[in-house]
């Protein structure tokens, strides 16, 4: 039970979980360009972000949309476009003369071979500096979408299959 009256209110974006400020002046402190990577339930947005007097100015951004403009007729947010999406990113922030960066996954949890890391992954892969451990980013198979390809295979006589199973329950149901 509470003894006095003092109660310290936390920052209205923590109490919405939105930002944990710990993890944010650490960044911060570096003093370098953030690649800031945050997921939707559709897509991935990438952006470089510097960080000036308390204010946080974007310097490149996009999301994985943009790669309907090169052909992808698949989902934006799988792990083969997050992996495009950070190249796109890496190439631009290379051409603006930003050649490193350190990764922001906000809150955003952090487990092996994730979405996030496909990102980095591309961002690498493009040229940029990442202070990263080799052992977090998932592997070639999953980045060229194997593990898609063959979830698909198994998948191909559905249909048929399907056809044959219902007649089996309506024979057994007459």
């Amino acid at each position: 039970m509470a003894k006095d009256a003092t109660y310290k209110v936390k920052f209205r974006r923590r109490r919405e979980f939105k930002t944990n400020y710990k993890k944010r002046i650490s960044l911060l402190k570096s003093g370098k360009p953030r690649l800031v990577v945050r997921k939707t339930n559709r897509y991935i947005i990438a952006q470089i972000v510097i960080s000036k007097e308390a204010q946080d100015y974007t310097l490149i951004g996009i999301t994985s949309k943009i790669l309907k403009k090169f052909g992808w007729n698949y989902s934006c947010k799988n792990l083969p476009a997050c992996y495009l999406t950070g190249l796109i990113i890496g190439k631009l922030a290379i051409k603006n003369n930003i050649n490193e960066a350190i990764l922001d996954i906000g809150l955003n949890r952090s487990t092996k071979g994730n979405r996030i890391y496909a990102v980095l992954k591309g961002a690498l892969d493009a040229g940029l500096k990442v202070p990263h451990s080799e052992e977090i980013l998932p592997n070639e198979e999953r980045i060229k979408g194997f593990h898609i390809a063959n979830y698909l295979e198994k998948f191909k006589n559905l249909p048929n299959d399907f056809e044959l199973v219902k007649q089996k329950i309506l024979e057994k149901f007459k």
